[in-house]
């Protein structure tokens, strides 16, 4: 389903392409992309590599959220590799991707760090790919560097949302774990939770239908739950990244996410889910409309992590923009 976007008066309302023709299959068989360590313009990560059509096909890099990993966008940089080569990151303090002593975990820090391993590569300018925080980094990115981005595609960016109970974490007492006194007690409850117990809150909290989710997706969440424990730095790369979410949606202009959107020059896919309990769907139009070249893709039934609930229809929407960018008709 797509709908057209809100759009001034000066420019027509447009629909999203969609791709017809045939994807690769979802092998069940595959739960994640082999990855290594990559420097990359003075940065160490860890990263996921797809293997594209060819040497000089064109480069997909993606970022995860919140809480997330590379493994957010195995099927969808799956489905994207007929026509890109994928490398999937993991931020700093998230995945397998060990911080500088000295990170800090704001959003400058993280959007310095993509811009970085970016430049680094010497690839020119890749499709960008962003999910929740992910996709407000990739917005800073683009809008600071447009030379680095061909195309952008934003699935349920964090842009401020501020409702009633902003902190959105997997688990409601992880805030607490930082404050003063109260915070041993919840750090200890957090630490008596078993792998799976974590890794089902993470999916009640991000996907619309959950009973609908691949065994194998299940299996994965939890395995990634269970290493995540054995990484010393991995609650306070959660927590402190989110305390830095939460800041730059407090930032005014000239410097807000809005005003960082309405920089944007990118042809720019923005997806969003209609049950997105995270970031609302209601800010979908706004954000869309901001972007000089954004479009907007809704889909029924689906929550915060479109890329994995929806990923044929995601892929189909991508691939869509990256037609349409090619023939000049975005």
């Amino acid at each position: 389903m797509t709908i057209s976007r809100e759009a001034p008066a000066t420019r027509s309302l447009t629909r999203v392409p969609l791709y017809a023709g045939p994807l690769p299959s979802l092998d069940d068989e595959v739960t994640e992309w082999p990855g290594r360590i990559v420097e990359s313009g003075g940065v160490r990560l860890h990263v996921r590599e797809v293997e594209g059509p060819g040497p000089d096909g064109d480069t997909a890099v993606y970022v995860h959220g919140l809480g997330g990993s590379s493994t957010n966008w195995t099927d969808l940089a799956g489905l994207l590799s007929g026509r890109t080569r994928g490398l999937i990151v993991d931020l700093p303090g998230f995945g397998r991707s060990e911080p500088p002593s000295d990170y800090d975990y704001t959003m400058e820090a993280h959007a310095d760090t993509v811009t970085r391993f970016l430049d680094g590569l010497g690839a020119g300018p890749v499709h960008l790919l962003g999910n929740s925080m992910g996709g407000a980094i990739s917005m800073m990115v683009a809008a600071a560097r447009p030379d680095l981005v061909r195309t952008l595609t934003l699935i349920s960016p964090a842009v401020p949302d501020l409702r009633p109970n902003p902190w959105r974490a997997s688990d409601p007492r992880l805030p607490l774990a930082f404050l003063p006194v109260v915070g041993a007690r919840a750090r200890r409850a957090l630490a008596s939770l078993t792998p799976r117990e974590r890794a089902e809150q993470l999916i009640r909290l991000c996907f619309a239908h959950p009973e609908e989710l691949r065994p194998r997706r299940i299996a994965a969440f939890e395995a990634e739950a269970e290493e995540r424990g054995t990484m010393p730095w991995a609650r306070a790369a959660l927590g402190r990244s989110m305390v830095g979410l939460l800041k730059s949606w407090l930032v005014r202009r000239p410097n807000s996410l809005w005003a960082v959107a309405a920089r944007i020059t990118a042809p720019t896919l923005v997806v969003w889910g209609t049950e997105d309990r995270l970031v609302s769907v209601r800010k979908a139009p706004r954000t869309a409309r901001l972007i000089e070249h954004g479009r907007l893709f809704i889909l029924p039934r689906t929550g915060h992590v479109a890329q994995m609930e929806r990923p044929e229809s995601v892929a189909r929407a991508v691939l869509g923009m990256l037609d349409a960018v090619d023939s000049g008709r975005w």
